[in-house]
């Protein structure tokens, strides 16, 4: 098999991909040997399209993933989506809409088998984009969360919390979508920043007579609502008002002024009003003072029978109509600009509404705290770590969590309650009769649980809990999770909570917290920016390999992804390479045997045990980094090897031998076959397709009794000691690359043609520099095109020379060389250049640019600062140097 003249990217995807399927490299068998490595997929949405953090995190899975396959475990990756009940329901409800109907047209039944139809059409689309990518998943074992299995495992779930006491139901404040009428979660509600809203101050006149007690508000219209005015116990102001009664403005209800240390003396007047049925702070401030709690608005957010004349109005209009009465009535003090946080639904963008409604709760507090211990003995770890505050700060503060939603996609609550005696019954199947009263009109709780109630059981449910399965006993706990910071409430400390409860382990070992996506100009992607990149195109454009490897590259614990046309095309470039370098390798092969005979170490020169050393550290490199999650110092390491010790030095060096035949040759080919080879299952990981491509075609030339038949299943690579080179050899190569890069910059800087012979002079060696300098010398004339490379005490006049810490070099210039106009034309750049280097500077040094500045764009000054003053360094050195060859 040949390579053809370029890499086709596409073919080479989708044909490699099958394959792998077909033969099963991906599917895991608990019954087989090895110890386990386990990971399952943060389960995207069915709603969902292939978005870059998707592209992220599972580029740095399956990395992992590959691996671990490669070093011999066990490994399972379970793949699966979400049935992410609200987004979804709004998904069908719109498309509903298009056809001019609702659900509650079509019925609760209907409805389901509707959105059952559309997971079937939209569903599995994102999982196809992750196959694209080239994900090994094991997608034989792909999990849905509302299927059979995991619906089992959430009904026995919340049965044992019930009979544990953790779960119950109760009348409290939530959080209140209108328009998707539903609870919600704290967790799904944006908080959004109104600078332009407005502080209203309205009078409560006294019920004696007296006076009035002034407050301000930013919701006039739930004053409707109010239940008490309250006043700090230390605010002198109001002390001989503690214990009067006001009227609620407009409607005359009587209500007290009460003392709370919870009120601000500062914020508006120091009195505050009092409304349990619309606000947090004022529920719980009622709880403590045992006030009624008057909600005013349905569950669409209009005015109720409870506002009285103002019952039926949308909120907005209410809030008019109030404001405009209260002026009327002369109640109406004044109005001020305020800034203050509007709560809005992650899902639809509506305002929400703190509502009193009867809902399921789950004290979690007693959960919170044995996963916060599993995280602080260490049995979970966080990579980065500093994202174990983030996690520690909100169990610590965490609430009960309101568990169910008024929607008709999700998992049912396994509740009934008999319609005689009202008794309930809590149980996965639906009973026959009532166990009190042997009434048969049993009716099942309407509500579904929150979807983050099934997703939090997602590492056991898909290994078959409740049932002892082998795969729970193999594969569990899991090793890694791989997700998003933004999840770390929803999800992550979800599943430790459940896990821990359920397993009595934690379900997972590591968690590692991807980095930021942004675009070139270090922006935060988003659809209302115009800035969302579409990875399926970035995979069109560049290949699936160079999105995957420059992901992978950009992948810094703890910093965000900046990504720009120029890395893709770099990494682009970098398989491109590859494939050069392996045609060149295939040429050299023609005719030689398959496989190529084993070479000893002693048989080979030292280029050939250079770069195996340089290999050896690769690899020692490349596993620790994987190992401690550094995808990116990982990624470079392959790049480095690759690009520059391998394609740049080695396949030079190696040139002459492979033309020259006998022993010098037979060792090349071995080398140069070995190299690529270990250098293959390096990549794979990283850039499955190409390295795959190219590994196919070399396979023949493998000496290898135990030799895979594909890179998914090969061996992955292990550092080995017999090529270690002594530290003479070390520096002599050392020597040789620091004096070729110098030499050709030499080239470069006085104009000599890329095929030109020249003449290069050493000196400043030390005694044994000058013993190593014939181990390498040859290597560097036949590298810089030199035809003489002469150690001497004293350089030709005319040359042109360059400062090295070990020596000096030199060359000889064109004869035709002018040493002033080249100066010149120097020293030109190097004022272009000055001046950049100024303007960072300055910019550095303005306090006030780098407070305001984002941290992207500092850290791009730094980084563009560092360059410019590297690049004067080299022009002025250059410049030194004619002026010093001249004279």
């Amino acid at each position: 098999m040949e390579l053809s003249k370029t890499f086709d990217s596409k073919a080479a995807e989708e044909r490699w991909f099958q394959l792998w399927i077909d033969r099963g490299y991906f599917a895991a068998d608990p019954d087989k040997v090895g110890d386990a490595f386990s990971i399952v997929i943060p389960p995207p949405n069915v709603t969902g399209q292939l978005h870059l953090g998707h592209a992220l995190n599972v580029t740095l899975q399956d990395i992992i993933v590959r691996t671990r396959r490669m070093q011999g475990y066990n490994t399972l990756w379970v793949p699966g989506t979400d049935h992410a009940g609200i987004a979804t329901q709004n998904a069908v409800e719109k498309d509903l809409a298009k056809e001019g109907k609702n659900r509650h047209q079509l019925g609760r039944d209907k409805f389901e088998q509707r959105v059952w139809e559309w997971r079937d059409t939209y569903g599995n689309r994102i999982l196809n984009q992750l196959r694209r990518l080239g994900a090994s998943c094991d997608w034989s074992r792909e999990r849905f969360t509302l299927d059979e299995g995991l619906s089992r495992a959430v009904n026995e779930v919340f049965i044992q919390l019930y009979r544990k006491g953790l779960i119950y139901k109760d009348r409290k404040l939530i959080n209140w979508c209108p328009r998707c009428e539903t609870a919600l979660s704290d967790l799904e509600v944006d908080h959004k920043e109104q600078k332009n809203g407005t502080l209203w101050y309205i009078k409560y006149p006294l019920v004696d007579g007296s006076g009035y007690i002034e407050v301000a508000t930013t919701r006039p219209e739930t004053m409707l609502g109010d239940t008490a005015v309250a006043v700090n116990p230390e605010d002198d102001r109001y002390r001989a008002m503690v214990g009067k009664m006001v009227r609620v403005p407009l409607i005359g209800r009587e209500i007290p002024i009460i003392a709370d240390a919870a009120v601000d003396s500062a914020f508006g007047t120091g009195a505050v009003k009092v409304t349990p049925g619309h606000d947090f702070n004022d529920f719980e401030m009622g709880r403590r003072h045992h006030l009624e709690e008057i909600s005013v608005m349905d569950t669409r957010a209009r005015m109720n029978a409870n506002a009285g004349p103002y019952a039926g109005l949308e909120r907005e209009a209410a809030r008019k109509r109030v404001l405009a009465d209260l002026k009327s009535a002369g109640l109406y003090e004044k109005e001020e600009k305020h800034t203050n946080n509007i709560g809005t639904c992650s899902r639809c963008d509506t305002v929400v509404e703190p509502m009193l409604s009867e809902q399921w709760f789950l004290n979690v507090k007693p959960m919170a705290e044995k996963a916060i211990a599993a995280v602080k003995d260490g049995r979970t770890k966080f990579f980065p770590k500093f994202w174990e505050n983030t996690f520690f700060n909100w169990m610590e503060n965490i609430h009960d969590w309101c568990i169910s939603r008024q929607l008709w996609w999700g998992h049912r609550i396994p509740v009934y309650r008999c319609q005689r005696c009202d008794h309930v019954m809590v149980t996965a199947v639906r009973p026959l009769n009532c166990e009190e009263c042997e009434g048969t009109d049993l009716k099942q709780e309407d509500d579904v649980l929150d979807t983050w109630f099934s997703s939090g059981l997602w590492p056991f449910s898909t290994l078959g809990w409740p049932e002892q399965t082998k795969d729970l006993a193999r594969y569990y706990p899991t090793s890694l999770l791989v997700t998003g910071f933004d999840i770390i409430f929803f999800w992550v400390a979800r599943m430790m909570m459940f896990g821990l409860e359920f397993t009595d382990d934690v379900p997972f070992r590591d968690i590692y917290i991807t980095p930021l996506v942004r675009d070139a100009e270090g922006k935060k992607m988003s659809k209302s920016k115009g800035n969302v990149v579409d990875p399926l195109e970035l995979m069109d454009t560049y290949g699936t390999d160079a999105l995957r490897f420059t992901l992978a590259q950009l992948a810094v614990q703890g910093r965000d992804v900046i990504l720009s046309p120029d890395r893709l095309a770099a990494s682009r470039a970098f398989a491109n390479k590859i494939w050069n370098a392996a045609r060149f390798t295939m040429m050299n092969l023609a005719d030689a045997p398959q496989p190529i005979p084993k070479i000893d170490a002693s048989q080979m020169s030292l280029a050939d045990r250079w770069i195996l050393d340089r290999l050896n550290d690769a690899i020692r490199e490349v596993t620790r980094s994987i190992d401690a999650y550094e995808f990116n110092v990982a990624a470079m390491k392959v790049y480095d090897f690759i690009w520059h010790e391998f394609c740049d030095w080695y396949i030079e060096l190696s040139k002459d031998a492979l033309k020259a035949g006998g022993e010098r040759q037979a060792a090349a080919r071995y080398v140069i076959i070995l190299g690529f080879d270990q250098m293959l299952r390096l990549l794979h990981p990283f850039m499955p397709f190409v390295s795959e491509e190219i590994w196919s075609v070399i396979r023949p030339y493998i000496d290898d009794a135990d030799l895979a038949p594909n890179l998914p299943i090969a061996k992955f690579p292990v550092a080995r000691d017999q090529y270690a080179l002594s530290d003479a050899e070390l520096l002599a190569m050392n020597h040789c690359i620091e004096a070729t890069e110098a030499v050709n910059s030499l080239r470069a800087l006085v104009g000599h043609h890329p095929g030109q012979r020249i003449r290069a002079f050493i000196k400043r060696l030390s005694a044994d520099d000058r013993k190593h300098f014939s181990l390498w010398s040859d290597y560097a004339k036949a590298l810089g095109k030199i035809d003489a490379f002469e150690s001497t005490d004293q350089f030709p006049q005319g040359s042109v020379a360059v400062p090295l810490q070990w020596c000096d070099l030199a060359i000889e210039p064109p004869a035709e060389f002018d040493f002033g106009k080249a100066t010149q034309k120097l020293r030109k750049e190097l004022d272009e250049v000055g001046k950049h280097a100024a303007q960072h500077e300055k910019r550095l040094n303005d306090q006030n640019f780098m407070a305001k500045a984002d941290p992207e764009t500092r850290i791009d000054v730094e980084q563009r600062f560092v360059e410019l003053k590297s690049r004067k360094q080299r022009l002025e050195q250059q410049i030194e140097q004619l002026g010093a060859s001249a004279q």
